[in-house]
């Protein structure tokens, strides 16, 4: 997301960087692709900067942003955190003399009009929008208060990935009682669509779900802060942590290999907790 952003940048004159330390030859093959140039670290990305773009995984989202601090132009953060995370990085970057603007993006990597949007909030928020104008990014402005942006993706997110997250886990309980085959029969015949939908669920939760874990976890906070339960939530975290990552030995040409992959991984006891995506390239900007 961070390399098609940055490209739609790129492609329309603007100079952009990105820090190379310690990501990998995938991260930096990324960076080529999208035009940028390396400024090393974060540190030295901040200094040559008026605006800085933070699209990483959710639990990287406030060390990304202590990375620079004392950076003095805009800084978007564009991640799915609940809008309390993004108050406290707002706090950390406004002591050091930034600007905050909150944002939540919705949609695939940008490529064409009409697939992405950003939402965006807060004073400086006009600045960003203005900077994406005439890419395939839809930026749009919904207040002036940090905060706002982060709300509305944490409550689009909660339906979507949250409801693919309980169809797996339907669908790995239908495994091991037996009916799996059954449901999926009464599912064609009553709830059109929910056998597919299960299948792309299962494929997104084995590309994608290391970093859907920390989503899941910001959006049950966000239902804690507004008084409402936060299981929902926690328990889709859970499932996502569960789901495996991709490995070249886990490839298959069959269609239905994530399927079995992710459901035979959430019908095994859950192993010692340990938060996905953690070391150098769970840390992007």
């Amino acid at each position: 997301m961070g390399a098609a952003v940055a490209r739609q940048l790129t492609t329309k004159g603007h100079d952009v960087l990105y820090a190379s330390s310690g990501r990998s030859a995938d991260t930096q093959a990324r960076a080529e692709w999208a035009g940028l140039t390396d400024a090393s670290t974060p540190a030295a990305l901040a200094r040559h900067s008026d605006i800085v773009l933070s699209i990483c995984p959710p639990h990287a989202a406030a060390d990304v942003a202590r990375g620079v601090e004392g950076f003095r132009g805009i800084y978007v953060d564009a991640n799915a955190v609940a809008p309390a995370t993004v108050r406290e990085i707002a706090s950390l970057i406004e002591a050091g003399g930034g600007r905050m603007v909150d944002g939540g993006i919705i949609g695939g990597p940008p490529e064409r009009r009409g697939t992405t949007r950003m939402y965006v909030s807060g004073k400086d928020a006009a600045a960003v929008t203005a900077v994406f104008e005439e890419t395939a990014l839809d930026v749009r402005t919904v207040a002036d208060e940090v905060g706002v942006a982060s709300a509305l993706k944490m409550c689009y997110a909660a339906w979507t990935k949250g409801t693919s997250a309980l169809l797996l886990g339907i669908r790995a309980v239908a495994r091991s009682e037996g009916v799996e085959e059954a449901l999926l029969a009464e599912w064609q015949e009553s709830q059109a669509g929910l056998v597919d939908r299960s299948g792309a669920a299962a494929r997104a939760a084995h590309n994608k779900g290391w970093r859907w874990h920390g989503e899941m976890e910001e959006i049950a906070s966000t239902f804690a802060t507004a008084g409402l339960p936060p299981g929902f939530h926690q328990a889709a975290a859970e499932i996502y942590a569960r789901s495996p990552r991709p490995t070249s030995a886990s490839s298959s040409d069959r269609p239905d290999a994530p399927l079995d992959q992710v459901l035979g991984a959430l019908l095994m006891p859950p192993a010692p907790s340990v938060r996905p995506g953690e070391g150098p390239e769970g840390h992007g900007s």
